[in-house]
């Protein structure tokens, strides 16, 4: 399968990338200090960002969110833009729980709106206690519904294929910094780059997103399932954030290199949303039906 984005979509995406790049936010979300992080999402209120699920096309979505996992930006981004659009109503930002396969709520201390689905019925919600994350920018709370709203039909698997975009973003950043530090790394004399056995490693990298995105993009398109997108852009990531840390060295195990900033979103993003297993075994019922 080989999938292009329209002119109009690139355009957005450069856009995105445009804007998201300035962000430096968050280092600040995981301290606590929402306020650069929400002025992102602002801006990104105002690009269409946060409605394009409803107001454009998957494919639309998926370029959002993809732009979102390359520059870490922090906040309940799978939930606020793919899950619960038409919930909004003005508010910023939203999250909720989806159980049992999401458990807590995202950042439901700073969200506007907090829900819970359960059975395809939506629920207004509480937060409750929060719990911990192995991601510091990813606070996680269980929450208590308290109204019924209504159903909503899909949740689960929009939110699966934003989660697998998000994912590919955060795998292809992971590259970009894991290339560039091997042009200026060096040993023995040489930039560590020019030595065969980290060109495969990276090569191998490369080559397992460049195939998991035609499923993610195949899974916004309907051609494929969403859990099919998560299982390949999760084990592209994986591998991209193992290869990170193994190029980087010891100064990739510290949370002062931004470096960590994806390694620890890959890492909570890899099981979010449904583990592989979960999605294995969604994938073989469904080709069994």
């Amino acid at each position: 399968m080989k999938f292009t984005l329209s002119e109009e979509q690139t355009q957005f995406a450069d856009t995105l990338d445009a804007l998201l790049a300035k962000s430096d936010a968050a280092r600040a979300w995981a301290t606590g200090n929402h306020e650069p992080g929400l002025a992102v999402w602002r801006h990104l209120a105002d690009l269409g960002a946060t409605t394009i699920a409803t107001d454009g096309e998957p494919v639309d979505m998926v370029v959002v969110m993809e732009a979102i996992g390359y520059h870490a930006i922090p906040g309940p981004a799978i939930e606020t833009i793919a899950v619960l659009p038409e919930w909004l109503d003005g508010a910023l930002l939203a999250t909720t729980a989806i159980p049992p396969h999401v458990s807590y709520a995202v950042d439901a201390d700073v969200a506007d709106r907090v829900f819970v689905v359960q059975d395809g019925t939506l629920f207004a919600a509480v937060p409750g206690k929060r719990v911990t994350s192995v991601d510091p920018c990813r606070a996680l709370f269980e929450v208590t519904a308290t109204a019924e709203i209504g159903p909503l039909a899909g949740a689960f698997d929009r939110g699966v294929l934003a989660c697998a975009a998000q994912l590919l973003g955060a795998g292809r950043a992971l590259l970009a910094k894991s290339v560039e530090y091997v042009k200026q790394r060096t040993q023995f004399g040489k930039p560590i780059g020019s030595y065969q056995a980290v060109k495969h490693h990276l090569a191998a990298v490369h080559v397992g997103l460049e195939l998991a995105r035609p499923v993610v993009y195949g899974a916004a398109l309907g051609v494929l399932p969403a859990s099919a997108a998560k299982i390949a852009a999760g084990d592209a990531a994986y591998r991209a954030a193992r290869t990170a840390l193994q190029v980087h060295g010891a100064i990739g195990y510290t949370t002062e290199n931004d470096l960590s900033l994806w390694l620890t979103k890959v890492r909570a993003l890899h099981s979010a949303w449904g583990t592989g297993q979960v999605h294995r075994a969604r994938v073989m019922t469904e080709l069994s039906a």
